[in-house]
């Protein structure tokens, strides 16, 4: 069927709010927070839903649903569940693949067309008590989520309260009101049920079952229209509800347990593939924005290839320096927790006005066989980090300490450095021309290309040398191209 009201003016969800949901995330916010759906992805029971091509991890969240009934603005809690005229079933899906870039807005990840299914029928509001409600979900029969708004971190009236003050919720509104613990990912094929019921009465109250199906899309997003689907094991862990859920190893794993995108071979050809000839190569695919902008080395003659590990820093707020800044913070965690051959990236904003590493932390790196680090801020104890031995590429040097301009604030996590964006296991390499994110899934293809390329070059160099003018030779012709492919013919035949 369609879906059970008419479009609605807004389409408002939480982020969190039950408290098994909370304590899977290992967060629990201290109030609620909210993102807009857009109305053209609402869909009734019975609905498809598409998968885009491309993508793998298309999550459900059963939901309960609170339609407004009558305008209300800045009413209070007490007042609030007068205003609603309707509960019933939905389905808030998400594409994880689209998450990091919209830096929690969700517009894209949450906001596809029919990523919105509600119904199928409506529960009057006046006839059940908001405390005592129960939302279960099913894929393909199995149980998946089964819980009650007694498990809420924030009840169903403060929801409308709150948003109440900031806006007037109009008639036929709708808000997605959390989603418990059990969402995961769905695949093609699956069929996800959601219901909405009020258990221990003496009459049924339901909104019936409301019915998605996925199905496989065959269209591709577009490179040249905006940021393409990119996923890491932070978002696969977090789309299926847990890292086991999602295959992959435990945190506390062995590191030769855990999965490299960096091959030994593949990292040989990358020491031998300069950077300005990886950029070249993924100009030529579509990648534009893979340059790390500002940064060189504190090393002479350095060349660093590893897998990122990611450090994130927040303008510096003296109350948050106070909870984020002492102790055991994100920055020491992230040194404390870099493995063999991983390259710490870190976000500064492009801050030179502060030091992001010193020498201690510079030795914890070394010493746990890190490749280097990438920060687009500066040094603290400059040449005392160079005569560590630990390649460095950054802004220069300053002696102030971090709480001048920064707070640490998170690790493993998608950041932006140097007006690049830099997401865990990205293959990160340095040399004197600066340095490059290349997508794991490209590596292999663009360091064939680029050395392939660099042969070339050098067979040119030497034409050049031997007095050939470049019109012609640079980039070669017809005819030059023969000629080259002659001579490695025959180079080849001679070995």
């Amino acid at each position: 069927m369609s879906a059970p009201i008419p479009r609605p003016g807004k389409i408002i969800a939480i982020h969190l709010n039950y408290r098994s949901r909370a304590d899977q995330r290992g967060r629990t916010p201290a109030s609620p927070s909210y993102f807009f759906k857009p109305s053209s992805s609402l869909a009734g029971t019975d609905s498809v839903v598409e998968r885009p091509a491309g993508t793998e991890l298309l999550a459900f969240e059963g939901e309960i649903a609170l339609i407004i009934g009558t305008a209300a603005r800045r009413v209070s809690v007490a007042d609030a569940w007068s205003h609603v005229a309707w509960v019933t079933a939905s389905n808030d899906l998400g594409l994880y693949d689209l998450r990091a870039n919209d830096k929690g807005s969700n517009v894209r990840s949450k906001g596809g067309d029919g990523y919105t299914p509600i119904g199928p029928d409506l529960i009057p509001a006046a006839d059940v008590d908001p405390g005592q409600l129960r939302l279960r979900a099913w894929v393909n029969g199995d149980l998946r989520q089964d819980d009650d708004t007694s498990g809420l971190l924030f009840p169903l009236p403060q929801l409308v309260a709150d948003l109440s003050q900031h806006f007037t919720l109009e008639p036929g509104d709708v808000i997605l009101t959390g989603t418990p613990a059990g969402s995961s990912v769905i695949v093609p094929g699956d069929v996800v049920v959601v219901e909405v019921d009020v258990p221990h009465t003496t009459k049924t109250i339901t909104s019936g079952e409301l019915r998605t199906t996925v199905t496989q899309g065959a269209t591709h997003f577009d490179p040249a229209l905006g940021s393409l689907p990119a996923v890491d094991d932070l978002q696969r862990a977090e789309a299926w509800g847990s890292r086991d859920k999602a295959g992959l190893p435990a945190d506390d794993a062995p590191e030769e347990a855990r999965p490299s995108a960096l091959s030994p071979e593949l990292r040989a050809q990358l020491l031998a593939a300069p950077t300005a000839g990886l950029s070249a190569q993924l100009r030529k695919r579509g990648l534009h924005s893979c340059f790390i902008d500002g940064v060189s080395a504190n090393l002479p003659d350095t060349k660093i290839v590893g897998t990122a590990k990611t450090l994130r820093f927040v303008p510096a707020r003296e109350d948050l320096f106070a909870s984020h800044g002492g102790g055991y913070n994100a920055q020491k965690r992230a040194f404390d927790a870099v493995n063999e051959g991983e390259i710490i990236v870190i976000e500064a904003r492009g801050e030179a006005g502060t030091g992001t590493l010193g020498d201690i932390l510079a030795l914890r790196a070394k010493t746990r066989g890190a490749a280097g680090v990438v920060t687009d801020g500066s040094v603290r104890d400059f040449a005392a980090v160079a005569e560590i031995g630990l390649p460095v590429f950054s802004q220069g040097a300053h002696p102030s300490v971090l709480g001048r301009r920064h707070v640490p604030w998170d690790i493993d996590v998608t950041i932006a450095c140097g007006g690049a964006t830099v997401q865990p296991g990205d293959i990160i390499v340095g040399d004197s021309d600066g340095v490059i994110v290349i997508p794991p899934a490209l590596a292999a293809e663009v360091a064939d290309a680029t050395v392939a390329q660099e042969h070339e070059d050098e067979w040119i160099a030497t034409q050049v040398a031997a007095g050939h003018p470049v019109d012609g030779l640079f980039p070669m012709n017809a005819e030059w191209r023969a000629r080259y492919e002659a001579a490695t013919r025959a180079q080849g035949g001679s070995q």
